[in-house]
Formats: structure tokens, sequence, C-alpha cells
């Protein structure tokens, strides 16, 4: 079954893979060495309807569908992983959030600013303690006349200090199983109390702003919870599936990318009087990788098409995600063996793509979390 040659996926694509190459691909390593979330960049992300990307348009968003919000993080990863990212959880997460179970009076107030770059949204769920049991967070909102007063500390938060809002999963309820007992706020920036206390500095997708967030005393209204009380976790659970959809998309993306940057090598690069690409070994290398990579697309607009066609998605997204990132990552690893000497230093990009493609295997639930949940679903259904 062909998932994404519809002839408005395939233009999608065309102008997401062209604006990639000209506004990204030329400074993506001066912010990974600056470590410099850019900016100046967000405005070009929203006319391009890239910060809006499954906002209705009533909101002022795109409208699109889960295959082309895949589509659009596949093309940007293939030459910057961390900007891939940020789109990523910026649609996927915060405003995700939002979308799915925000009130129409936070939909109007938060979507547009997000569509339109005034807002970028963050989403904070893991904290220094909770990792892959991500129900065993420990940050709690209680009751305050008729609001709630949140304390805590979030870790590992994308567009941690340069979000706009930022949705907050707390314990509201400590009498009860600990997956359940759990609600969403919005936290704007400059709430008195909230701030990103540590900028974290990371191994790949250095560019992506990426914090410790801590809730000292933070007041907020009732209006300003997310979905129904003691009910997060089990909206999170929904969040993350189609999270895990994009990061497929981000590990494909980079794959793809360091596959085409080790064939131009091989073609270039001469050894033993000829070029390396007229080797078996190499030519085997690039064989493996396209293959896997290939296999991976599959799975990952298997899962799009899933959502977008309204039936259950979970397991499948758990097994795009699960092989694409590891799939990424021979291939990543394959192309920087083809570069030799020059892979292992700066002046190319593929040891870039190896850096940043890591995060695909462990954020939105690590591969051994998605091999956990495949499972659950094969054990269950039987």
């Amino acid at each position: 079954m062909d998932f994404t040659h519809a002839e408005h996926h395939e233009l999608l694509r065309k102008s997401v893979r062209d604006f990639a190459r000209v506004e990204v691909a030329p400074h993506a390593r001066k912010w990974d060495e600056e470590e410099r979330f850019p900016k100046e960049l967000v405005p070009k992300l929203a006319a391009l309807g890239l910060l809006g990307i499954r906002i209705p348009e009533e909101y002022g968003g795109s409208g699109m569908d889960t295959t082309s919000y895949a589509i659009c993080v596949e093309e940007i990863a293939k030459v910057d992983g961390s900007l891939a990212l940020t789109v990523a959880s910026h649609n996927g997460l915060g405003t995700g959030h939002i979308l799915g179970f925000g009130s129409e009076a936070q939909k109007k107030k938060y979507l547009p600013k997000a569509a339109r770059g005034e807002w970028l949204a963050a989403w904070a769920l893991t904290e220094p303690g909770s990792g892959s049991d991500a129900a065993g967070l420990r940050t709690t909102a209680r009751r305050d006349g008729d609001g709630w007063v949140i304390d805590g500390t979030k870790m590992f938060i994308t567009q941690g200090s340069v979000g706009g809002f930022c949705v907050v999963l707390a314990r509201t309820n400590p009498a009860v199983a600990k997956q359940r007992g759990i609600t969403a706020f919005v936290v704007e920036h400059g709430t008195k109390g909230f701030s990103a206390s540590k900028h974290l500095e990371k191994l790949g997708c250095r560019s992506s702003d990426t914090c410790e967030l801590t809730f000292d005393e933070v007041r907020v209204g009732d209006e300003q919870r997310v979905g129904d009380i003691d009910c997060g976790f089990t909206d999170t659970m929904k969040i993350l599936d189609r999270g895990r959809i994009s990061i497929a998309a981000m590990a494909l993306g980079l794959g793809y990318g360091a596959l085409d940057m080790a064939v131009t090598y091989a073609k270039d690069r001469k050894q033993f009087g000829k070029a390396i690409a007229e080797f078996q070994a190499i030519q085997w290398m690039l064989a493996d990788s396209k293959t896997e990579l290939d296999a991976a697309s599959l799975l990952t607009y298997r899962a799009a098409w899933l959502a977008d066609e309204g039936r259950r998605y979970g397991q499948e997204a758990s097994m795009a995600k699960l092989f694409a990132s590891e799939a990424s990552s021979r291939a990543i690893n394959r192309a920087l063996q083809i570069h030799g000497g020059y892979g292992y230093t700066r002046e190319f990009a593929v040891e870039r793509h190896l850096r940043d493609a890591k995060i695909c295997e462990i954020g939105e639930g690590t591969s051994e979390v998605q091999r956990m949940v495949i499972a659950k679903g094969m054990l269950h259904d039987a």
C-alpha cells in the first residue's frame, strides 16, 4: 500500500525540502557549534505553516494530516536534527495536548499564537527521577481556592526556555494509583515561580533548546487546567503515540540524509586508483542502509496513515519508532565509516547526524519501552 504519494503530499515534501536546503542546511553546523537556538528562523517556519502543521485553519494553522506532519519532520531532519526536533515537539506535544484535550477557550488563546510563531510550545512530563516510569512524577498541583498551586522540577524539556507556554503534568491526587491522579495545566512564560533553571549541554541536537524547569509555588487558575482532573496521564499516552510517529520520521530523515552523503562521498573518493563506490564492501553497506531505511519508512507512514484513518495505531507507532531509530543509527554509522577519517571530523555533517540520531532511541520512550509496548499489545490481542 502506498501511504505517502498523494499529490499534495509530494508537493509538500518538495516545498519543505527546498526550504531546508536553502534556509537550514547552510547554517546547521554553526548553530550546533554555538549551541544556539535559531530564533531568527521561527518567523520563516511560521510563514511556511510548519508551526501549525496539525492546527486547524479556524485557529490559524495549516490543518495538515499526520502523514504531512511526518513528511515535514523527515525533510527537515535530512539536514538538521535539532530543527526537526523543534518542529516535532512544538507541533506534537505542547500544541498537540491543547488541540486534543484543551477547552475551546484554550484553543482560541494558544493555538493561533503557536501557529504564528509568537509562542513556541513546551511540554513538561519528564522529571529528574522519572523518565521511562513517566507515571512516577513527583511534581504536584494542589487546590488553592478557585485555582491551583504547582510545585516541582521537570527535566529534558524541549523549548524549555524559549517557549511561550508549557503544558505541565502534575500529580493532583496522591491517594489513587499513580497512573491516575495526574492532571495537565498550561503555564505561560513569565508566570511567577516558573523558570528555566538550567540549560542542558547535550551530545546532539545541540541547537534545540533543552532545559530543566522549576515550578516554585506557581499559581494558575482552573481555566489553565487542560482536560479533566486526574485524567492527564491517559491523555499523555495518546500524545506520546502520535509523537512516536514524528520521532520515527526524524530518524528517517537523519538516516536518509547521511545515506545521501555516503553515496556522494563514495563516488568522489578515490583509493587504489578508483572510486571507493566500486568496492563491494562499500556497496553492501549502502545496500543494507537503503533496505533498512526503506523498511522503516513503510512502518512510519503506515502508522501515520492509520492515525489519519482514525484507526488504532499505538502499537504500530511504537514499531515504527523502534525500528526507524535503530535502523537510522546503523545507517549513519555506516555512512561515517565510508567517510573514514573525514567522517570523524566536523568538516562533514555526517558526524552531527550521528550525534543527533541517538535521541531518537531515547525520546518519546526508549527502545526498551517500545519493545514493552509492542509485546503488551501482542499479548493483549492474543
